[in-house]
Parts: C-alpha cells; sequence; structure tokens
C-alpha cells in the first residue's frame, strides 16, 4: 500500500505482455458491471405485469378511476407540493458543490496534513490515528456543512408546513443525529482505513464487503439503539388496528408480538411506518401521524406493504445491491484518487492511500460518484418499493385505501412527474403509478 500500487511481477508483466495486463485491469471493471446490471435486470422483472393491465375491465375504467383520484389533489395544494419536490432536484446539485467546496477548503495549503500530522503526534499506532482523524473530519466538515443543514432541513420544512418542532427541539435532534453519525461513521473510516493497509491494490473489492457487513450491523442495532434516541416507542394501544396488522402478518407467516406507534408528530406530520430490524431485532411500527390521519384501510395498505419490504428481504437485498453500486465506486474512485495525489501532491501532502490527510479528497470523489449515480440508486429502491406495493394490495385487499393514502404522501412528492422525471429523481414510485397499480388491483379482483 501507498503510492505504487503495482509490483516487481506486475512491472514485468506490462513488459512482456502489455495488452494483457490492460485486460487484466479491466476485467474487475467489467465483473463489476456485469453484477449490477445483472441485480438490476432481476430487480427489474422479478414482478410480472398484472393482468389488468387493460385499461378498461369488466366496465372498469381504470385510467378514469386514477384520474378521478388524481383530480382531489388540484390548484394550490398541488402547484404547493409539486414546488418542494421539484425544489429537491436542485438540492441535489448544490448539496455536492457544498460537499466538494468543503472537502476542497481542507484540502488547500496542506490544512487536512496539518490536522493528520496533529494526530499522529497524539496517538499511538494506525488504528487511533485513523479514529482521531476521523473525529476530527466528521465534526469539523460537519460545522462547515451546518449553515446548508439549517436550511434544507428546518427552514425550508418548515416553509412547506412540513415539520412541526421549533429551532430547541430541533438542534438536540441535530446534535444527537451529529454524535451517532460520528460514531458511525468513525468507525467506518477505520474500518476502510485498516483493510487498505491489509490489502493494498484489492482495498475495493474487501472494502465493499466491510460496508455490507457495517450495513448489516446497523439495520440490527437501528431499531432497539439508534431510533429511540429520536422518538418514543410504545405498543400500539388500538387492538382493532393491532389486530388486523398482527392478522396480515400471520398470514404471512410473521410473527410480531407488538405493533409499536413511535411519536413523528413531534418533528413531522408526515405518515410513515416500517418493520426494521433482523431475526430478535425485527419490529413492525407505525408512526402517530399515520394513525391519526389514516384510515383503518389505509393503516391496512401502508403495513401491507411494509410486511412486503419484510417477507420479500428487501433490507438484504437492497445491502447486496447497494455494496454492488459502492464497490464499483471504490474501484474508480481509486484510480481518481492516485490521478489526484500525483496532480497536487505539492499543495495537498498527500502520501498515500493510507493517509488519512486525503479522507476529504476520499469524500469528494465518493460524493460526486454517488451523485451520477442517484438514477441507478433511485431505480433499485424504486423497484423493490413496487414490489411492496404488489404485495400489499394482496395482503391487504384495500386498492381505495392504497389509492388515498398514495394522495396524502402528495404533500411533498410530486403526484404526476413525466416518465424521465420518475426514473431520474423518484426513490418510490410516483403517486400516479401507485394509484394505477391499485386500480388495476381492482379492475382484477372485481368479481370478489
Amino acid at each position: 500500500p501507498g503510492e505504487e500500487w503495482h509490483n516487481d511481477s506486475g512491472k514485468e508483466i506490462m513488459r512482456s505482455d502489455p495488452k494483457g495486463l490492460e485486460m487484466k485491469k479491466l476485467m474487475p471493471l467489467g465483473m463489476l458491471l456485469t453484477a449490477l446490471l445483472m441485480c438490476l435486470a432481476q430487480s427489474s422483472f422479478a414482478a410480472p405485469a398484472s393482468e389488468a393491465n387493460k385499461t378498461v375491465r369488466a366496465g372498469f375504467d381504470v385510467m378514469a378511476e386514477t384520474d378521478a383520484y388524481l383530480a382531489t389533489i388540484d390548484g394550490e395544494e398541488r402547484a404547493k407540493s409539486d414546488a418542494y419536490f421539484e425544489g429537491g432536484y436542485w438540492l441535489l446539485l448544490w448539496t455536492l458543490v457544498c460537499e466538494i467546496t468543503i472537502s476542497w477548503l481542507l484540502l488547500r495549503k496542506g490544512f487536512s496534513a496539518r490536522i493528520r500530522d496533529w494526530t499522529t503526534a497524539h496517538s499511538r499506532g494506525p488504528v487511533t490515528q485513523s479514529a482521531l482523524h476521523g473525529v476530527v473530519y466528521v465534526l469539523l466538515s460537519s460545522v462547515l456543512l451546518f449553515p446548508w443543514i439549517l436550511y434544507t432541513e428546518y427552514f425550508r420544512e418548515h416553509q412547506y408546513a412540513l415539520a412541526t418542532q421549533s429551532f430547541g427541539p430541533w438542534f438536540k435532534d441535530y446534535g444527537i443525529e451529529l454524535l451517532v453519525n460520528t460514531v458511525l461513521l468513525t468507525g467506518f473510516i477505520i474500518a476502510i482505513y485498516a483493510v487498505v493497509r491489509r490489502t493494498g491494490e484489492r482495498w475495493w473489492l474487501w472494502g465493499s464487503v466491510v460496508t455490507a457487513a457495517l450495513l448489516t450491523v446497523l439495520i440490527l442495532i437501528s431499531p432497539v439503539f439508534i431510533a429511540p434516541l429520536f422518538n418514543e416507542y410504545k405498543p400500539l394501544d388500538d387492538p382493532k388496528i393491532e389486530a388486523a396488522i398482527l392478522s396480515m402478518a400471520a398470514a404471512q407467516n410473521v410473527q410480531f408480538d407488538h405493533v409499536y406507534m413511535f411519536d413523528a408528530s413531534a418533528q413531522t406530520n408526515r405518515v410513515s411506518a416500517n418493520v426494521s430490524g433482523i431475526g430478535a431485532t425485527k419490529r413492525i411500527s407505525l408512526n402517530d401521524n399515520l394513525l391519526n390521519q389514516g384510515s383503518l384501510a389505509e393503516i391496512k395498505a401502508v403495513m401491507g406493504h411494509e410486511l412486503g419490504h419484510y417477507v420479500l428481504d428487501h433490507a438484504v437485498l437492497r445491502i447486496l445491491q447497494f455494496s454492488l453500486v459502492l464497490c464499483l465506486g471504490f474501484y474508480l474512485g481509486t484510480k481518481t484518487y492516485s490521478f489526484a495525489i500525483k496532480r497536487w501532491e505539492t499543495d495537498w501532502r498527500i502520501t498515500g492511500f493510507t493517509d488519512t490527510a486525503g479522507l476529504p479528497l476520499a469524500a469528494a470523489i465518493l460524493s460526486v460518484y454517488i451523485f451520477l449515480m442517484i438514477p441507478v440508486l433511485n431505480t433499485i429502491i424504486r423497484v423493490s418499493e413496487a414490489e411492496a406495493d404488489r404485495f400489499g394490495l394482496e395482503v391487504a385487499r384495500e386498492p381505495e385505501g392504497a389509492a388515498t393514502i398514495a394522495l396524502k404522501v402528495a404533500q411533498y412528492r410530486k403526484l404526476d412527474p413525466g416518465p424521465a422525471e420518475e426514473i431520474l429523481f423518484y426513490d418510490h414510485p410516483s403517486g400516479r403509478s401507485r394509484i394505477r397499480m391499485a386500480m388495476e388491483w381492482k379492475a382484477a379482483h372485481l368479481e370478489e
């Protein structure tokens, strides 16, 4: 590990068979691309189209019914929802600009290198040095990014009447989130630099394996140790709703002792629910907004969807898919990182891949990569969300509930985007797509 990523035998291969070496270099990239495309293809074709794709079935006009639901939200309410969601497209770009700017500020004139020198002088060994530098980097970059976070997550949310917190409680939650992120990201930094030191030029492959393992641990501990830091979780005290939810779960051979309710209304007026955790930590939860704003049919539709994620193992599948995407990013990022430290070596004083002074550079490269991969990541999530929608319709058998809850979500998600817009920016199916799916399901089951 270091500035040189090839050994003497590699140099010998280059002299004797340059074309063979270039093919050898391209093989990992080709394998990753092939695996990623296969993974996406499997997701895209996992759920066959409904038999009810015909616009009219047995006198039931699917498109007319869909349009009728969409027409219930119009005028100022629709314009406000569209403006909020479309503004989010620009936020993606400006967030990237902020992150790159912060990385540049930390790199220029060797500022990150000076932090490395200080952490090296105050630590024992590479692990503690990585940990100390990780803490300093996460806290410093968070302070620099705070004005942007304040605008996007506090002022803008209040501007569109989606937030319910005053500044004091919001800032308290932000502080808790910063503490949790500092611990988690520092642990990730320690693990990745340990992988780089041990595996050298293959770090990108083993780094993606470590990332998948850390994501699994995070999903495992989140319901028990992280989520309760922000909200109070308690067993649902409505026996009728709990019985309906547990009955749906039991029908899928999934056993839960309780359904939990959490007080999201303290922060937002959005409706949400989840089935979180793995094994002994699994928990089925809904927020009090859904409980207070939703009918029984809507609650069943939402919880049927969430059960779909659990039964269909979407958490495991997403970990694998995201890890593939990151593996490709690590591989391409390695090439970009190597070029950058050679180009700006004098100014940045980064000595190689194991040098923690390169943290801002690595973060900037990863930010750019994730930005470019947004359509791929959105597609991964959106396909699994559509599968969960189909599952929920079969389990809950509440197409009207699924349609009307899609309208409630429209307060912060544009209802009727264009096809390209949905592919690029939507990590869930649009309101039109979800309502049409519900009406197609209803059309296919009219005789029942």
